[in-house]
């Protein structure tokens, strides 16, 4: 028998890592005309009309955001202006998905990025620990952790102190009939995790090591996850999205053609250990 040597990556997600060719990746790529008409985008902000380039006060606002601005022209300002205006409602906006917890603050950092990082890729501690508080705390029949759990000591050949390597294509299986690490749980639509992660796109699951001795085993596992943190047309088109000005405003910065700011790809990791004993 041919033992499974570590590391050992055992499960990927369709979806590949860095795939800046998503629809959600795009950015750019609308006209005004196509963002009103396409997309019913032509009230935007309560505070800046993006497309006259002009503030608004608060005698301009429409009583509902799906009507045209019909009065006067307001105090003209440069486009530089305009996305700085937008980008700060934008992050006044974002408090009502990230109301309490370690990670409320992240949603507001992502923001600041989007403006300023040019599309670079995102990182923060704070992720790979919401991360790994996910997997850990997921104690669902759905579990990737417990199902590996269950799975290792079934499969170990503890006479030879090894993982048969014929076992390996159902250690792919057994992640696939559970439900990977996503941040959609109810607490999740209000600490900022929903706002920043929610669902993700891509996941790879390796095993790291796997100690075997005195009828105990120690699989250090490492999962790997990543998010874009963009918008595409199904999302802005759902009326869960299009009613909220927070994610009005995220389509406009991203896709409008005279504004263009590029999302990003989020990344997290976190690696745990599972352990169990011979049955």
């Amino acid at each position: 028998m041919t033992a499974l040597q570590f590391p050992c990556t055992i499960f990927k997600t369709q979806k590949w890592m860095d795939d800046y060719s998503a629809s959600d990746m795009r950015c750019g790529d609308l006209t005004e005309a196509q963002l009103k008409s396409q997309y019913r985008l032509d009230y935007i902000s309560g505070r800046v009309d993006p497309w006259t380039l002009t503030r608004r006060s608060s005698m301009d606002r429409p009583q509902s955001m799906f009507c045209c601005n019909l009065r006067g022209k307001g105090e003209k300002i440069t486009r530089q202006q305009c996305t700085a205006m937008l980008f700060d409602e934008f992050r006044s906006l974002s408090r009502k998905f990230s109301l309490y917890g370690p990670y409320s603050h992240l949603i507001e950092k992502m923001i600041t990025h989007m403006q300023h990082g040019n599309g670079t890729p995102f990182r923060d501690m704070a992720l790979d620990r919401a991360l790994k508080e996910q997997i850990l705390n997921d104690m669902t029949k759905n579990s990737t952790r417990l199902r590996l759990y269950e799975f290792i000591e079934k499969n170990i050949d503890w006479d030879k102190k090894c993982y048969p390597a014929n076992e390996k294509n159902k250690l792919k299986e057994i992640i696939l009939g559970g439900k990977l690490p996503k941040f959609d749980r109810f607490q999740d639509n209000f600490n900022g995790m929903g706002i920043t992660v929610h669902d993700t796109w891509a996941t790879h699951i390796t095993i790291k090591s796997l100690h075997i001795d005195n009828d105990r085993y120690r699989a250090v596992v490492h999962y790997k996850v990543q998010d874009h943190f963009g918008l595409d047309s199904d999302d802005i088109l759902k009326t869960k999205f299009s009613q909220f000005h927070f994610f009005r405003i995220w389509f406009v910065l991203q896709r409008y053609n005279q504004f263009g700011f590029k999302p990003f790809m989020t990344n997290m990791e976190a690696t745990i250990e599972i352990t169990g004993t011979r049955k």
